[in-house]
């Protein structure tokens, strides 16, 4: 995510399909994976990672109660440290992209992170990956058997791991200009798994969620998932705590990226424009270098000669040097 930031992006898989990852159970046995349990989660990982499961282990048991939610959720979680990418695959079947940076299964009340990288797990961005994966979890467990929008779980599970980034958003802008954003409905059932296509239906959940509960907070969160949960519907729950419909919700938050992001914003986040202003920079330093040469040249055409043309023409004709002729003394 100085320089060149790497960008860290997590995967959350839906637990409409857990059959798909039946197989881990099967593939957590005692001869590649050793158990290391807590309070809250028992970690599975490879003898190497000893030292950064005890350490994952202390994140896990000290995880700050999720906002909105009742305090202790999400628990019992299987935590998995795949130690390859190979072993990643395998505990993963293979169906999550290369770019990701975990995992969570809520079917399995699971997650699965990588640390093929070693203690890079532990690092700001790692930690900021397990607290997303801890979210959906937590989500998943507050909401029970009810059907969550994909851009509302992973809107939520970025907001609870550090909030929207504010620097991506004259991506959206951009998107919004070119009506390249996708519906937010038609996030519910499946997710890009290119790069730059995830990476703008993760920036759009996260900013959508962020205004949701720009005024609200977390006082709004716990009302609105207290009502989905009576009404057993995203869509009342939506409009009875905060007097939209997602259509309507959608609209304002297109809206308000226009007005909140403008385009200097976006202009000053584009290559062409810094590209552009450093060729401005090269040409008034070319323009100003040829105006010095021509201002120095003026003044040394003014300068008095060290051997003036009419000192030599006396010295030539045999006088006394001063004064010259045809000047009086």
């Amino acid at each position: 995510m100085a320089g060149h930031k790497i960008w860290v992006m997590a995967f959350l898989v839906l637990s409409a399909n857990p059959d798909l990852f039946a197989q881990i159970p099967n593939s957590l046995d005692g001869t590649r994976y050793v158990d290391l349990v807590g309070a809250r989660a028992t970690i599975h990982f490879a003898r190497q990672d000893s030292l950064i499961a005890e350490r994952v282990l202390q994140l896990v048991d000290q995880q700050a109660p999720l906002p909105g939610l009742l305090e202790g959720l999400p628990a019992d979680v299987d935590a998995v440290l795949a130690h390859t990418p190979a072993a990643f695959d395998e505990l993963t079947g293979g169906v999550v992209p290369d770019w990701r940076a975990g995992v969570a299964i809520p079917a399995l009340n699971m997650f699965v992170i990588p640390t093929g990288e070693g203690p890079r797990v532990l690092d700001t961005e790692g930690r900021r990956t397990l607290r997303h994966e801890w979210a959906h979890l937590g989500l998943h467990a507050a909401m029970g058997d009810l059907r969550i929008p994909r851009w509302f779980d992973e809107g939520y599970a970025q907001w609870a791991s550090g909030g929207f980034n504010v620097a991506e958003a004259w991506r959206l802008r951009v998107l919004i200009a070119m009506g390249r954003t996708p519906a937010m409905d038609s996030l519910a059932l499946q997710w890009p798994t290119g790069r730059e296509e995830a990476r703008s239906a993760y920036l759009l959940a996260a900013s959508a969620v962020t205004y949701l509960l720009g005024n609200s907070g977390e006082r709004g969160l716990a009302l609105f998932l207290e009502r989905w949960r009576e009404d057993r519907s995203f869509e009342r729950a939506l409009r009875r705590t905060f007097g939209v419909t997602t259509g309507q919700f959608e609209e304002d938050w297109k809206e308000h990226v226009r007005d909140r992001y403008g385009w200097l914003l976006v202009i000053s986040h584009s290559a062409l424009f810094w590209m552009s202003l450093a060729l401005l920079l090269l040409l008034v330093a070319s323009v100003r270098r040829t105006r010095n040469r021509e201002k120095l040249a003026r003044m040394r055409a003014l300068e008095l000669p060290d051997q003036p043309a009419f000192w030599m023409q006396h010295e030539q004709g045999g006088g006394s040097g001063w004064p010259p002729p045809g000047v009086s003394g």
